[in-house]
């Protein structure tokens, strides 16, 4: 099983407004980027949505080193997901989950397909290299 390390990031300007997302992926000695962005968003959906694009370029089951500055995306998949499953896609507090299209999205990503995942928060404009690729591939992401 391939080994790929993968960085995610998200930017927006404004929340909600336009946004962007980042991917900088890296097996071996090869390297790709990805980005993309959408005029109307969140900083949220946009974290997302770049985790949801990294792992959807994958080709074949992969053993993952997923890094990603959000917290938010790191907890929803591997905690708090299991209780909105279970609970028809509703929080503890009785609420709507926000970004539920994009969860599912990502939940059969991860949860239906063959990649081993390993996740890994890291801080956000701390310097990590791979943090800071996505970070300015999020920006590029962003519509003018």
């Amino acid at each position: 099983m391939n080994h790929v390390v993968i960085y995610t990031d998200g930017a927006c300007k404004g929340n909600p407004g336009p946004g962007g997302w980042g991917v900088y992926l890296k097996a071996g000695q090869h390297e790709k980027e990805l980005w993309g962005g959408e005029r109307e968003t969140t900083n949220n959906r946009m974290e997302l949505t770049a985790v949801i694009e990294a792992l959807a370029a994958l080709k074949r089951p992969c053993r993952v080193s997923l890094y990603l500055d959000s917290e938010y995306v790191r907890k929803g998949i591997t905690e708090w997901i299991h209780g909105w499953k279970t609970k028809g896609w509703i929080t503890s507090s009785k609420q709507p989950v926000k970004n539920a299209d994009l969860w599912q999205r990502l939940d059969n990503l991860v949860h239906q397909g063959e990649h081993k995942i390993e996740w890994h928060w890291v801080k956000g404009h701390a310097g990590d290299p791979g943090n800071e690729r996505a970070d300015a591939l999020a920006n590029r992401g962003v519509p003018g």
